[in-house]
């Protein structure tokens, strides 16, 4: 066994025994991208773990810190009743794929990749999966426009579909959030 799987083997089993409140224990553990198949396949046959379940993969994008992108796994033990989360941080959007491990990481990966362009290597069939096929950009990271780029709308014309780049037809508007009960002092 590897330094750190030794080393996250006996963190995990240390934290077995600590008291908590609820009845299903969650574990976070930061990881460098280049271990996550092997912690992944460490934690799935180990019998100590018996983490049989990828419930969920996520990602988290931070613009302003060096290391941008975030993504989670959260892995699941019925045996033991616990949830072990995987934290990778990275600055470069790309991660191997865990398809070959759990063949739930499939959808899961591809969500991922359309909504924050994450890209997972050796991902047998990586393609959007929300998105249409001709989307341009990545809907979920902070630096995406609000009003996108695009709109689809039916045509009865054409009786059609047709998609046509976004036309604001009117200008953003500025609130006053202040109480119209409120008597405000008017400039002259």
């Amino acid at each position: 066994m590897s330094l750190l799987l030794s080393a996250i083997y006996s963190y995990l089993l240390a934290s077995f025994s600590l008291p908590t409140k609820s009845a299903q224990k969650t574990f976070w553990i930061s990881l460098d991208k280049k271990y996550i198949k092997e912690v992944i396949t460490f934690l799935k046959k180990s019998t100590y773990f018996q983490c049989a379940t990828l419930l969920d993969i996520w990602a988290l994008d931070f613009p302003t810190h060096t290391a941008r992108y975030q993504v989670n796994y959260c892995l699941l033990s019925t045996r033991f009743n616990i949830r072990i989360i995987l934290q990778v941080r990275m600055e470069e959007p790309t991660l191997p794929s865990v398809v070959s491990i759990f063949n739930s990481a499939n959808w899961l990966e591809r969500e991922v990749w359309d909504m924050h362009g994450i890209f997972f290597a050796n991902h047998p069939d990586l393609r959007r999966i929300l998105t249409d096929y001709g989307f341009e950009g990545f809907p979920l990271l902070k630096d995406f426009p609000l009003s996108g780029y695009t709109e689809i709308r039916y045509d009865e014309e054409v009786k059609s579909c047709i998609q046509e780049p976004i036309n604001a037809s009117q200008e953003y508007r500025y609130f006053d959030f202040l109480s119209p009960w409120v008597a405000r002092k008017t400039h002259a």
